[in-house]
């Protein structure tokens, strides 16, 4: 495509190079009618009379060859030693004996010249995906939040108030450990997480066990149906709840194909882990709570705020709720 600043376009090429093959025009003339060289009309002319019409378009100023690319050899090089040692553009050229520059051009080139594109446990660039429509693919997990004991916890009232705070709370609950140690129990947060769109669903649940899991899945899937989407596919871990027989059969009566990550892999339900970060930071550990039940009245507020208001980087910073209208159909 013609830069801005071109003198001549691939219309006015077309209009000069007629001037010359089809009016007769000299090329100094009708070099001079358009302020170019006599030489760039003379080359705009053979163009046209070689290939007609198709022959004034751009096209690409890369050279034919280039002696002094790096070989493939040495590419294979820099990108071994960036995957298996994860080393930057500095080490690897003092290891290779070539510029920092050479190397960086290289880690560029390969797209993997940021060290967050890398697979940590595999050194392999990572393959990331997202399903095209709301509904496709849902991502469940649970995650765990200790409760917050009476007068607040030790993030913000400090460690020794906060262990005071817990033993008044284990005393006023009858909650001790096996060896007489203040316990205030934990929280299980039952995620479900859209996608495509980012939108979330959360329930405060006692434990993980399979039913618990199916009746947030009921739940989520009704929710989702309210807003307008049809849940396809479930992604899950390898957790006890998600390889039972009962979630198996839940997930065909609700019409849904159940899918699990592989072992050991939590990247491939990486989506729903960083929103369980998001969570912690906006909701769990954002603010003084003086309980747990403080800081469960304030989930809903913030659920709605990450849905509905807060931008999210991976969906071109706006709110999850926004691509909702993206479904299918909907603009044909």
């Amino acid at each position: 495509m013609s830069h801005v600043n071109a003198t001549l376009t691939p219309r006015t090429r077309l209009r000069l190079a007629r001037l010359i093959v089809d009016q007769g025009w000299t090329y100094s003339a009708a070099a001079k009618m358009f302020m170019v060289a006599a030489k760039t009309a003379r080359k705009w002319a053979n163009r046209y009379r070689a290939e007609g019409v198709a022959g004034m378009a751009d096209r690409s100023s890369r050279p034919r060859c280039s002696p002094a690319k790096t070989s493939t050899q040495l590419t294979r090089q820099i990108v071994g030693l960036r995957w298996r040692q994860r080393l930057g553009p500095v080490q690897i050229a003092g290891r290779l004996g070539v510029p920092a520059s050479t190397v960086h051009a290289v880690l560029v080139r390969c797209r993997i010249n940021r060290l967050s594109h890398i697979d940590r446990v595999t050194g392999e660039p990572l393959r990331r995906y997202e399903h095209d429509h709301p509904g496709s693919l849902i991502h469940v997990d649970v995650t765990k939040f200790g409760n917050v004991p009476d007068g607040g916890g030790w993030r913000y009232v400090g460690k020794q108030q906060g262990a005071k705070n817990k033993s008044a709370t284990s005393r006023r609950t009858g909650q001790w450990s096996p060896d007489r140690h203040a316990r205030t129990g934990v929280s299980y947060l039952h995620t479900v997480l859209d996608d495509h769109s980012r939108v979330a669903y959360v329930e405060i649940c006692t434990d993980e066990k399979a039913a618990t899991a199916i009746g947030v899945l009921r739940r989520a899937v009704a929710w989702f149906a309210d807003r307008g989407i049809t849940v396809e596919r479930v992604l899950s871990d390898n957790g006890a709840a998600y390889r039972s027989h009962a979630w198996r059969d839940t997930c065909a009566e609700l019409g849904i194909t159940p899918k699990r990550t592989r072992p050991y892999r939590p990247q491939t339900n990486g989506k729903v882990e960083r929103f369980h970060r998001t969570l912690a930071d906006g909701w769990a550990y954002a603010r003084f709570y003086t309980s747990e039940t403080h800081r469960r009245t304030a989930l809903p507020g913030w659920l709605h705020f990450y849905n509905h208001h807060r931008p999210h980087s991976a969906i071109s910073g706006q709110p999850p709720i926004t691509r909702l209208t993206n479904l299918p159909g909907h603009h044909i």
